[in-house]
């Protein structure tokens, strides 16, 4: 990683550092970080690995209701939720990566979809996720037994540094023997085996840590928000995700946060930029936009892939790498 790219991630965290005393309400920033870790992890199996999965929303819900179940009926403290969420994931992730690994392309989507949806009926139905309620009422706890995560602003310093922490394991693996393993498999599949190494290992290893990450992921947003919903197990968080990833910039580190940011940031305050919007131009219509999330981000994302198919972060490190030849 370039001396430029660390002092942007600098600069980044310092960002979120000051955030909660700039005025950003910490709820909402915890809740873009968790899914920009989430949209991370994802991009390590995708962006880096080319292996494209539909799945991946069982990592996020599957964590975030037994992490949330552990905490609120076993007492668990909540360093003790974050290892079983991530745990839970890792063993997930393991599982739908033995069974969908020898498969590719369209195929290992489907199967990754399908094994998702078994995950989501058994959310549905099993006793302790709440069912269409979902699990309510998630303390937060003390951290450690000791620092309470009671008050918004010590919850986002403990959630910052699980971000942080998790987000520079995932620098770290790119650009480590093993990442750059991962992007020799994505150009050429055949020259890697012609080399001997063990592909179907390799890929399984990188879907585990994906998996393992996201659940991370939804574990820390249970959490932050004190509930789990078959939302955050549904297929359309897969979908979400990787909405976020190719908007961001596929195969780029800073793409998914990007991505992530603008996914959240549209779903959350469309319906506040819609009724400023409507009263800046008189047209009613645009007061609508809070009830039409799902149109506006559907034609984000083809703006995305007609105009700037590397996505934002993409585009931007093209452009840098043309100004400098």
């Amino acid at each position: 990683m370039n001396s430029r790219s660390t002092l942007g991630y600098g600069l980044l965290l310092a960002a979120l550092v000051a955030a909660p005393w700039l005025g950003a309400y910490p709820v909402f920033v915890m809740k873009l970080m968790c899914f920009a870790l989430f949209a991370a992890a994802f991009n390590l199996l995708l962006g880096y690995t080319g292996l494209l999965s539909f799945g991946h929303a069982a990592f996020l819900g599957g964590s975030a209701y037994v992490a949330g179940h552990a905490i609120k009926v076993w007492g668990l403290s909540p360093e003790l939720g974050l290892l079983l969420g991530t745990a839970v994931g890792a063993a997930l992730g393991w599982v739908f990566g033995m069974l969908a690994i020898r498969r590719q392309g369209i195929y290992f989507a489907m199967i990754t979809l399908a094994l998702a949806q078994m995950v989501y009926f058994f959310a549905l139905q099993a006793p302790f996720t709440g069912g269409e309620d979902g699990l309510q009422g998630v303390p937060r706890g003390k951290l450690f037994g000791v620092l309470s995560l009671q008050s918004d602003l010590t919850m986002y310093y403990v959630a910052l540094v699980v971000v942080a922490l998790a987000f520079a394991l995932i620098v770290r693996t790119v650009h480590s023997p093993f990442g750059q393993l991962l992007k020799g498999i994505k150009e050429n599949e055949a020259r890697a085996l012609s080399l001997g190494y063990d592909v179907g290992r390799v890929k399984l290893v990188a879907f585990v840590i994906s998996a393992a990450l996201s659940g991370l992921a939804g574990a820390l947003k249970t959490v932050v928000l004190g509930f789990a919903t078959l939302t955050d197990v549904h297929w359309s968080s897969s979908g979400s995700v990787i909405l976020m990833t190719l908007l961001g910039g596929l195969g780029t580190l800073s793409g998914p946060l990007v991505g992530a940011t603008v996914v959240v940031a549209l779903e959350n305050k469309i319906g506040e930029l819609g009724n400023l919007l409507a009263s800046v131009t008189k047209v009613d219509w645009f007061s609508t936009l809070g009830e039409s999330v799902t149109i506006v981000t559907g034609l984000i994302f083809m703006v995305c892939v007609l105009a700037f198919r590397r996505g934002i972060m993409g585009e931007v490190i093209a452009f840098r790498s043309r100004k400098r030849r």
